[in-house]
């Protein structure tokens, strides 16, 4: 099939913008309607559509002289996969543009679809939703949620790739029973996944700022080695390859012991960013990114440690690296000047995969005391922590503010410093402030 092309601001588009009106209600539950709204560039949105509900729609896709047509769409029913019945349109039609309007008239890209004989298929997600339990007011606190622009990036790129999806494909290679190579279409056609998962680097110092917490969605990692067949194997690592050859390693019974690893293709329900990986990478909740988070993936061959080896093992980086204890003071500052009287000391704490049950504050070396914790979606997820604090009793002066996480058996995060290096920091981090 061919792909229509799209010029808006000059910029040549590889997907169609389409225009829908709601024309149709759904045909089992009662939907408000919503105007399409015409962007300066052109395009339009779509409404915006339940769970598991139909709803009927006319298309009216942007400058293609009479291609119009009906769209039926059906969402799953963790919505993580769009489907589009499309009739009347064009046949040589192969892609779209899917977006969404809400009730304040937001305009929001889905994504691109893909057709394929008649039917849209569209792997994506409503951005995560903050859950009840979080806590939103105190300032300088870590968002639950980290937005996508201002989630880290760590890796040895000086310039990011540019990646044709229609192009792109991931090979299962090595050790398998048969050699699989898979499109990106491919996985959408994969069942998939959507899981709430906090990654961290391995170069993240106590109290730094190398973590993120989002919502992820892709297909299995075991669903896709399951393809290639591993029954067999004798390997006993994953040797990632991104598009231009950076190779990272992972430990093939930590990402198959039944822990939510995948090959992540939506960030937060969008398509991957070009900085995070688009339009696939993997993501290995408990271990940190450098043998866990390959991205721009193109190839995942089953080895041995002792045959192969990877970009950071090469360096002296610790084979297994699971995600250390630890928690991180977001407020106050350190340093910071705090007025006196009441105020707050917060932050997060993470310890993926695993969990922690608690978060300790002490103030100039007194008793540990208690956090209030905010909510908890899953050991793969960072908590939000604090505790009030009355700067004004504490008096004038400089005053040393000290966290530490409990891991799941309710044993405090370690106290002994270690670096980075060879496989992630360690300590608890105490800060001074100037209440005045």
């Amino acid at each position: 099939m061919s792909k229509h092309v799209l010029r808006v601001l000059g910029a040549a588009l590889l997907t169609l913008a389409l225009a829908a009106v709601a024309l149709a209600q759904t045909t089992t539950t009662t939907t408000t309607q919503k105007t399409a709204v015409q962007n300066p560039d052109g395009t339009y949105t779509i409404i915006e559509y339940p769970v598991k509900k139909e709803v009927t729609v006319s298309l009216n896709p942007i400058n293609i002289t009479g291609a119009k047509g009906v769209a039926t769409i059906l969402r799953d029913d963790d919505g993580t996969r769009i489907k589009l019945n499309l009739t009347d349109v064009p046949a040589d039609l192969s892609a779209m543009t899917l977006y969404a309007v809400d009730d304040k008239g937001v305009i929001t890209a889905l994504g691109p679809v893909a057709i394929s004989n008649g039917t849209g298929t569209l792997a994506t997600t409503t951005p995560a939703a903050a859950p009840t339990g979080t806590i939103p007011n105190v300032p300088g606190l870590s968002s639950f949620i980290t937005p996508n622009a201002d989630f880290y990036r760590i890796d040895t790129r000086l310039t990011l790739p540019v990646i044709d999806r229609d192009t792109w494909t991931l090979t299962i290679d090595g050790d398998v029973d048969q050699e699989v190579s898979l499109g990106f279409d491919d996985l959408l056609e994969m069942p998939l996944i959507e899981r709430d998962i906090t990654l961290t680097c391995v170069s993240n110092e106590v109290g730094g700022p190398y973590v993120g917490g989002t919502r992820w969605t892709g297909v299995r990692l075991t669903d896709l080695l399951d393809r290639a067949g591993i029954g067999s194997t004798g390997a006993d690592q994953i040797l990632s390859t991104d598009v231009d050859g950076m190779t990272i390693s992972t430990p093939l019974d930590l990402a198959t012991d039944g822990r939510d690893a995948m090959i992540a293709i939506a960030m937060d329900g969008r398509p991957l960013p070009r900085d995070h990986g688009y339009p696939a990478r993997m993501v290995v909740p408990g271990l940190y990114g450098y043998v866990s988070a390959c991205k721009w993936i193109t190839r995942m061959t089953l080895t041995t440690y002792d045959e192969k080896t990877a970009y950071w093992t090469d360096r002296g980086w610790a084979i297994e690296a699971p995600i250390k204890l630890m928690s991180r003071i977001d407020t106050p500052k350190p340093l910071a000047n705090v007025k006196a009287g009441k105020t707050f000391i917060g932050g997060v704490a993470w310890h993926q995969h695993r969990g922690l049950t608690g978060v300790q504050v002490r103030i100039d070396g007194g008793e540990w005391q208690d956090a209030t914790l905010g909510a908890d979606v899953g050991n793969d997820y960072w908590r939000q922590w604090y505790v009030d604090w009355d700067a004004g009793s504490a008096g004038a002066g400089q005053h040393t503010l000290a966290v530490r996480a409990l891991d799941e058996n309710g044993e405090p995060q370690s106290a002994a410093r270690a670096t980075v290096f060879p496989d992630g920091a360690s300590g608890v981090q105490s800060i001074v402030v100037n209440v005045a």
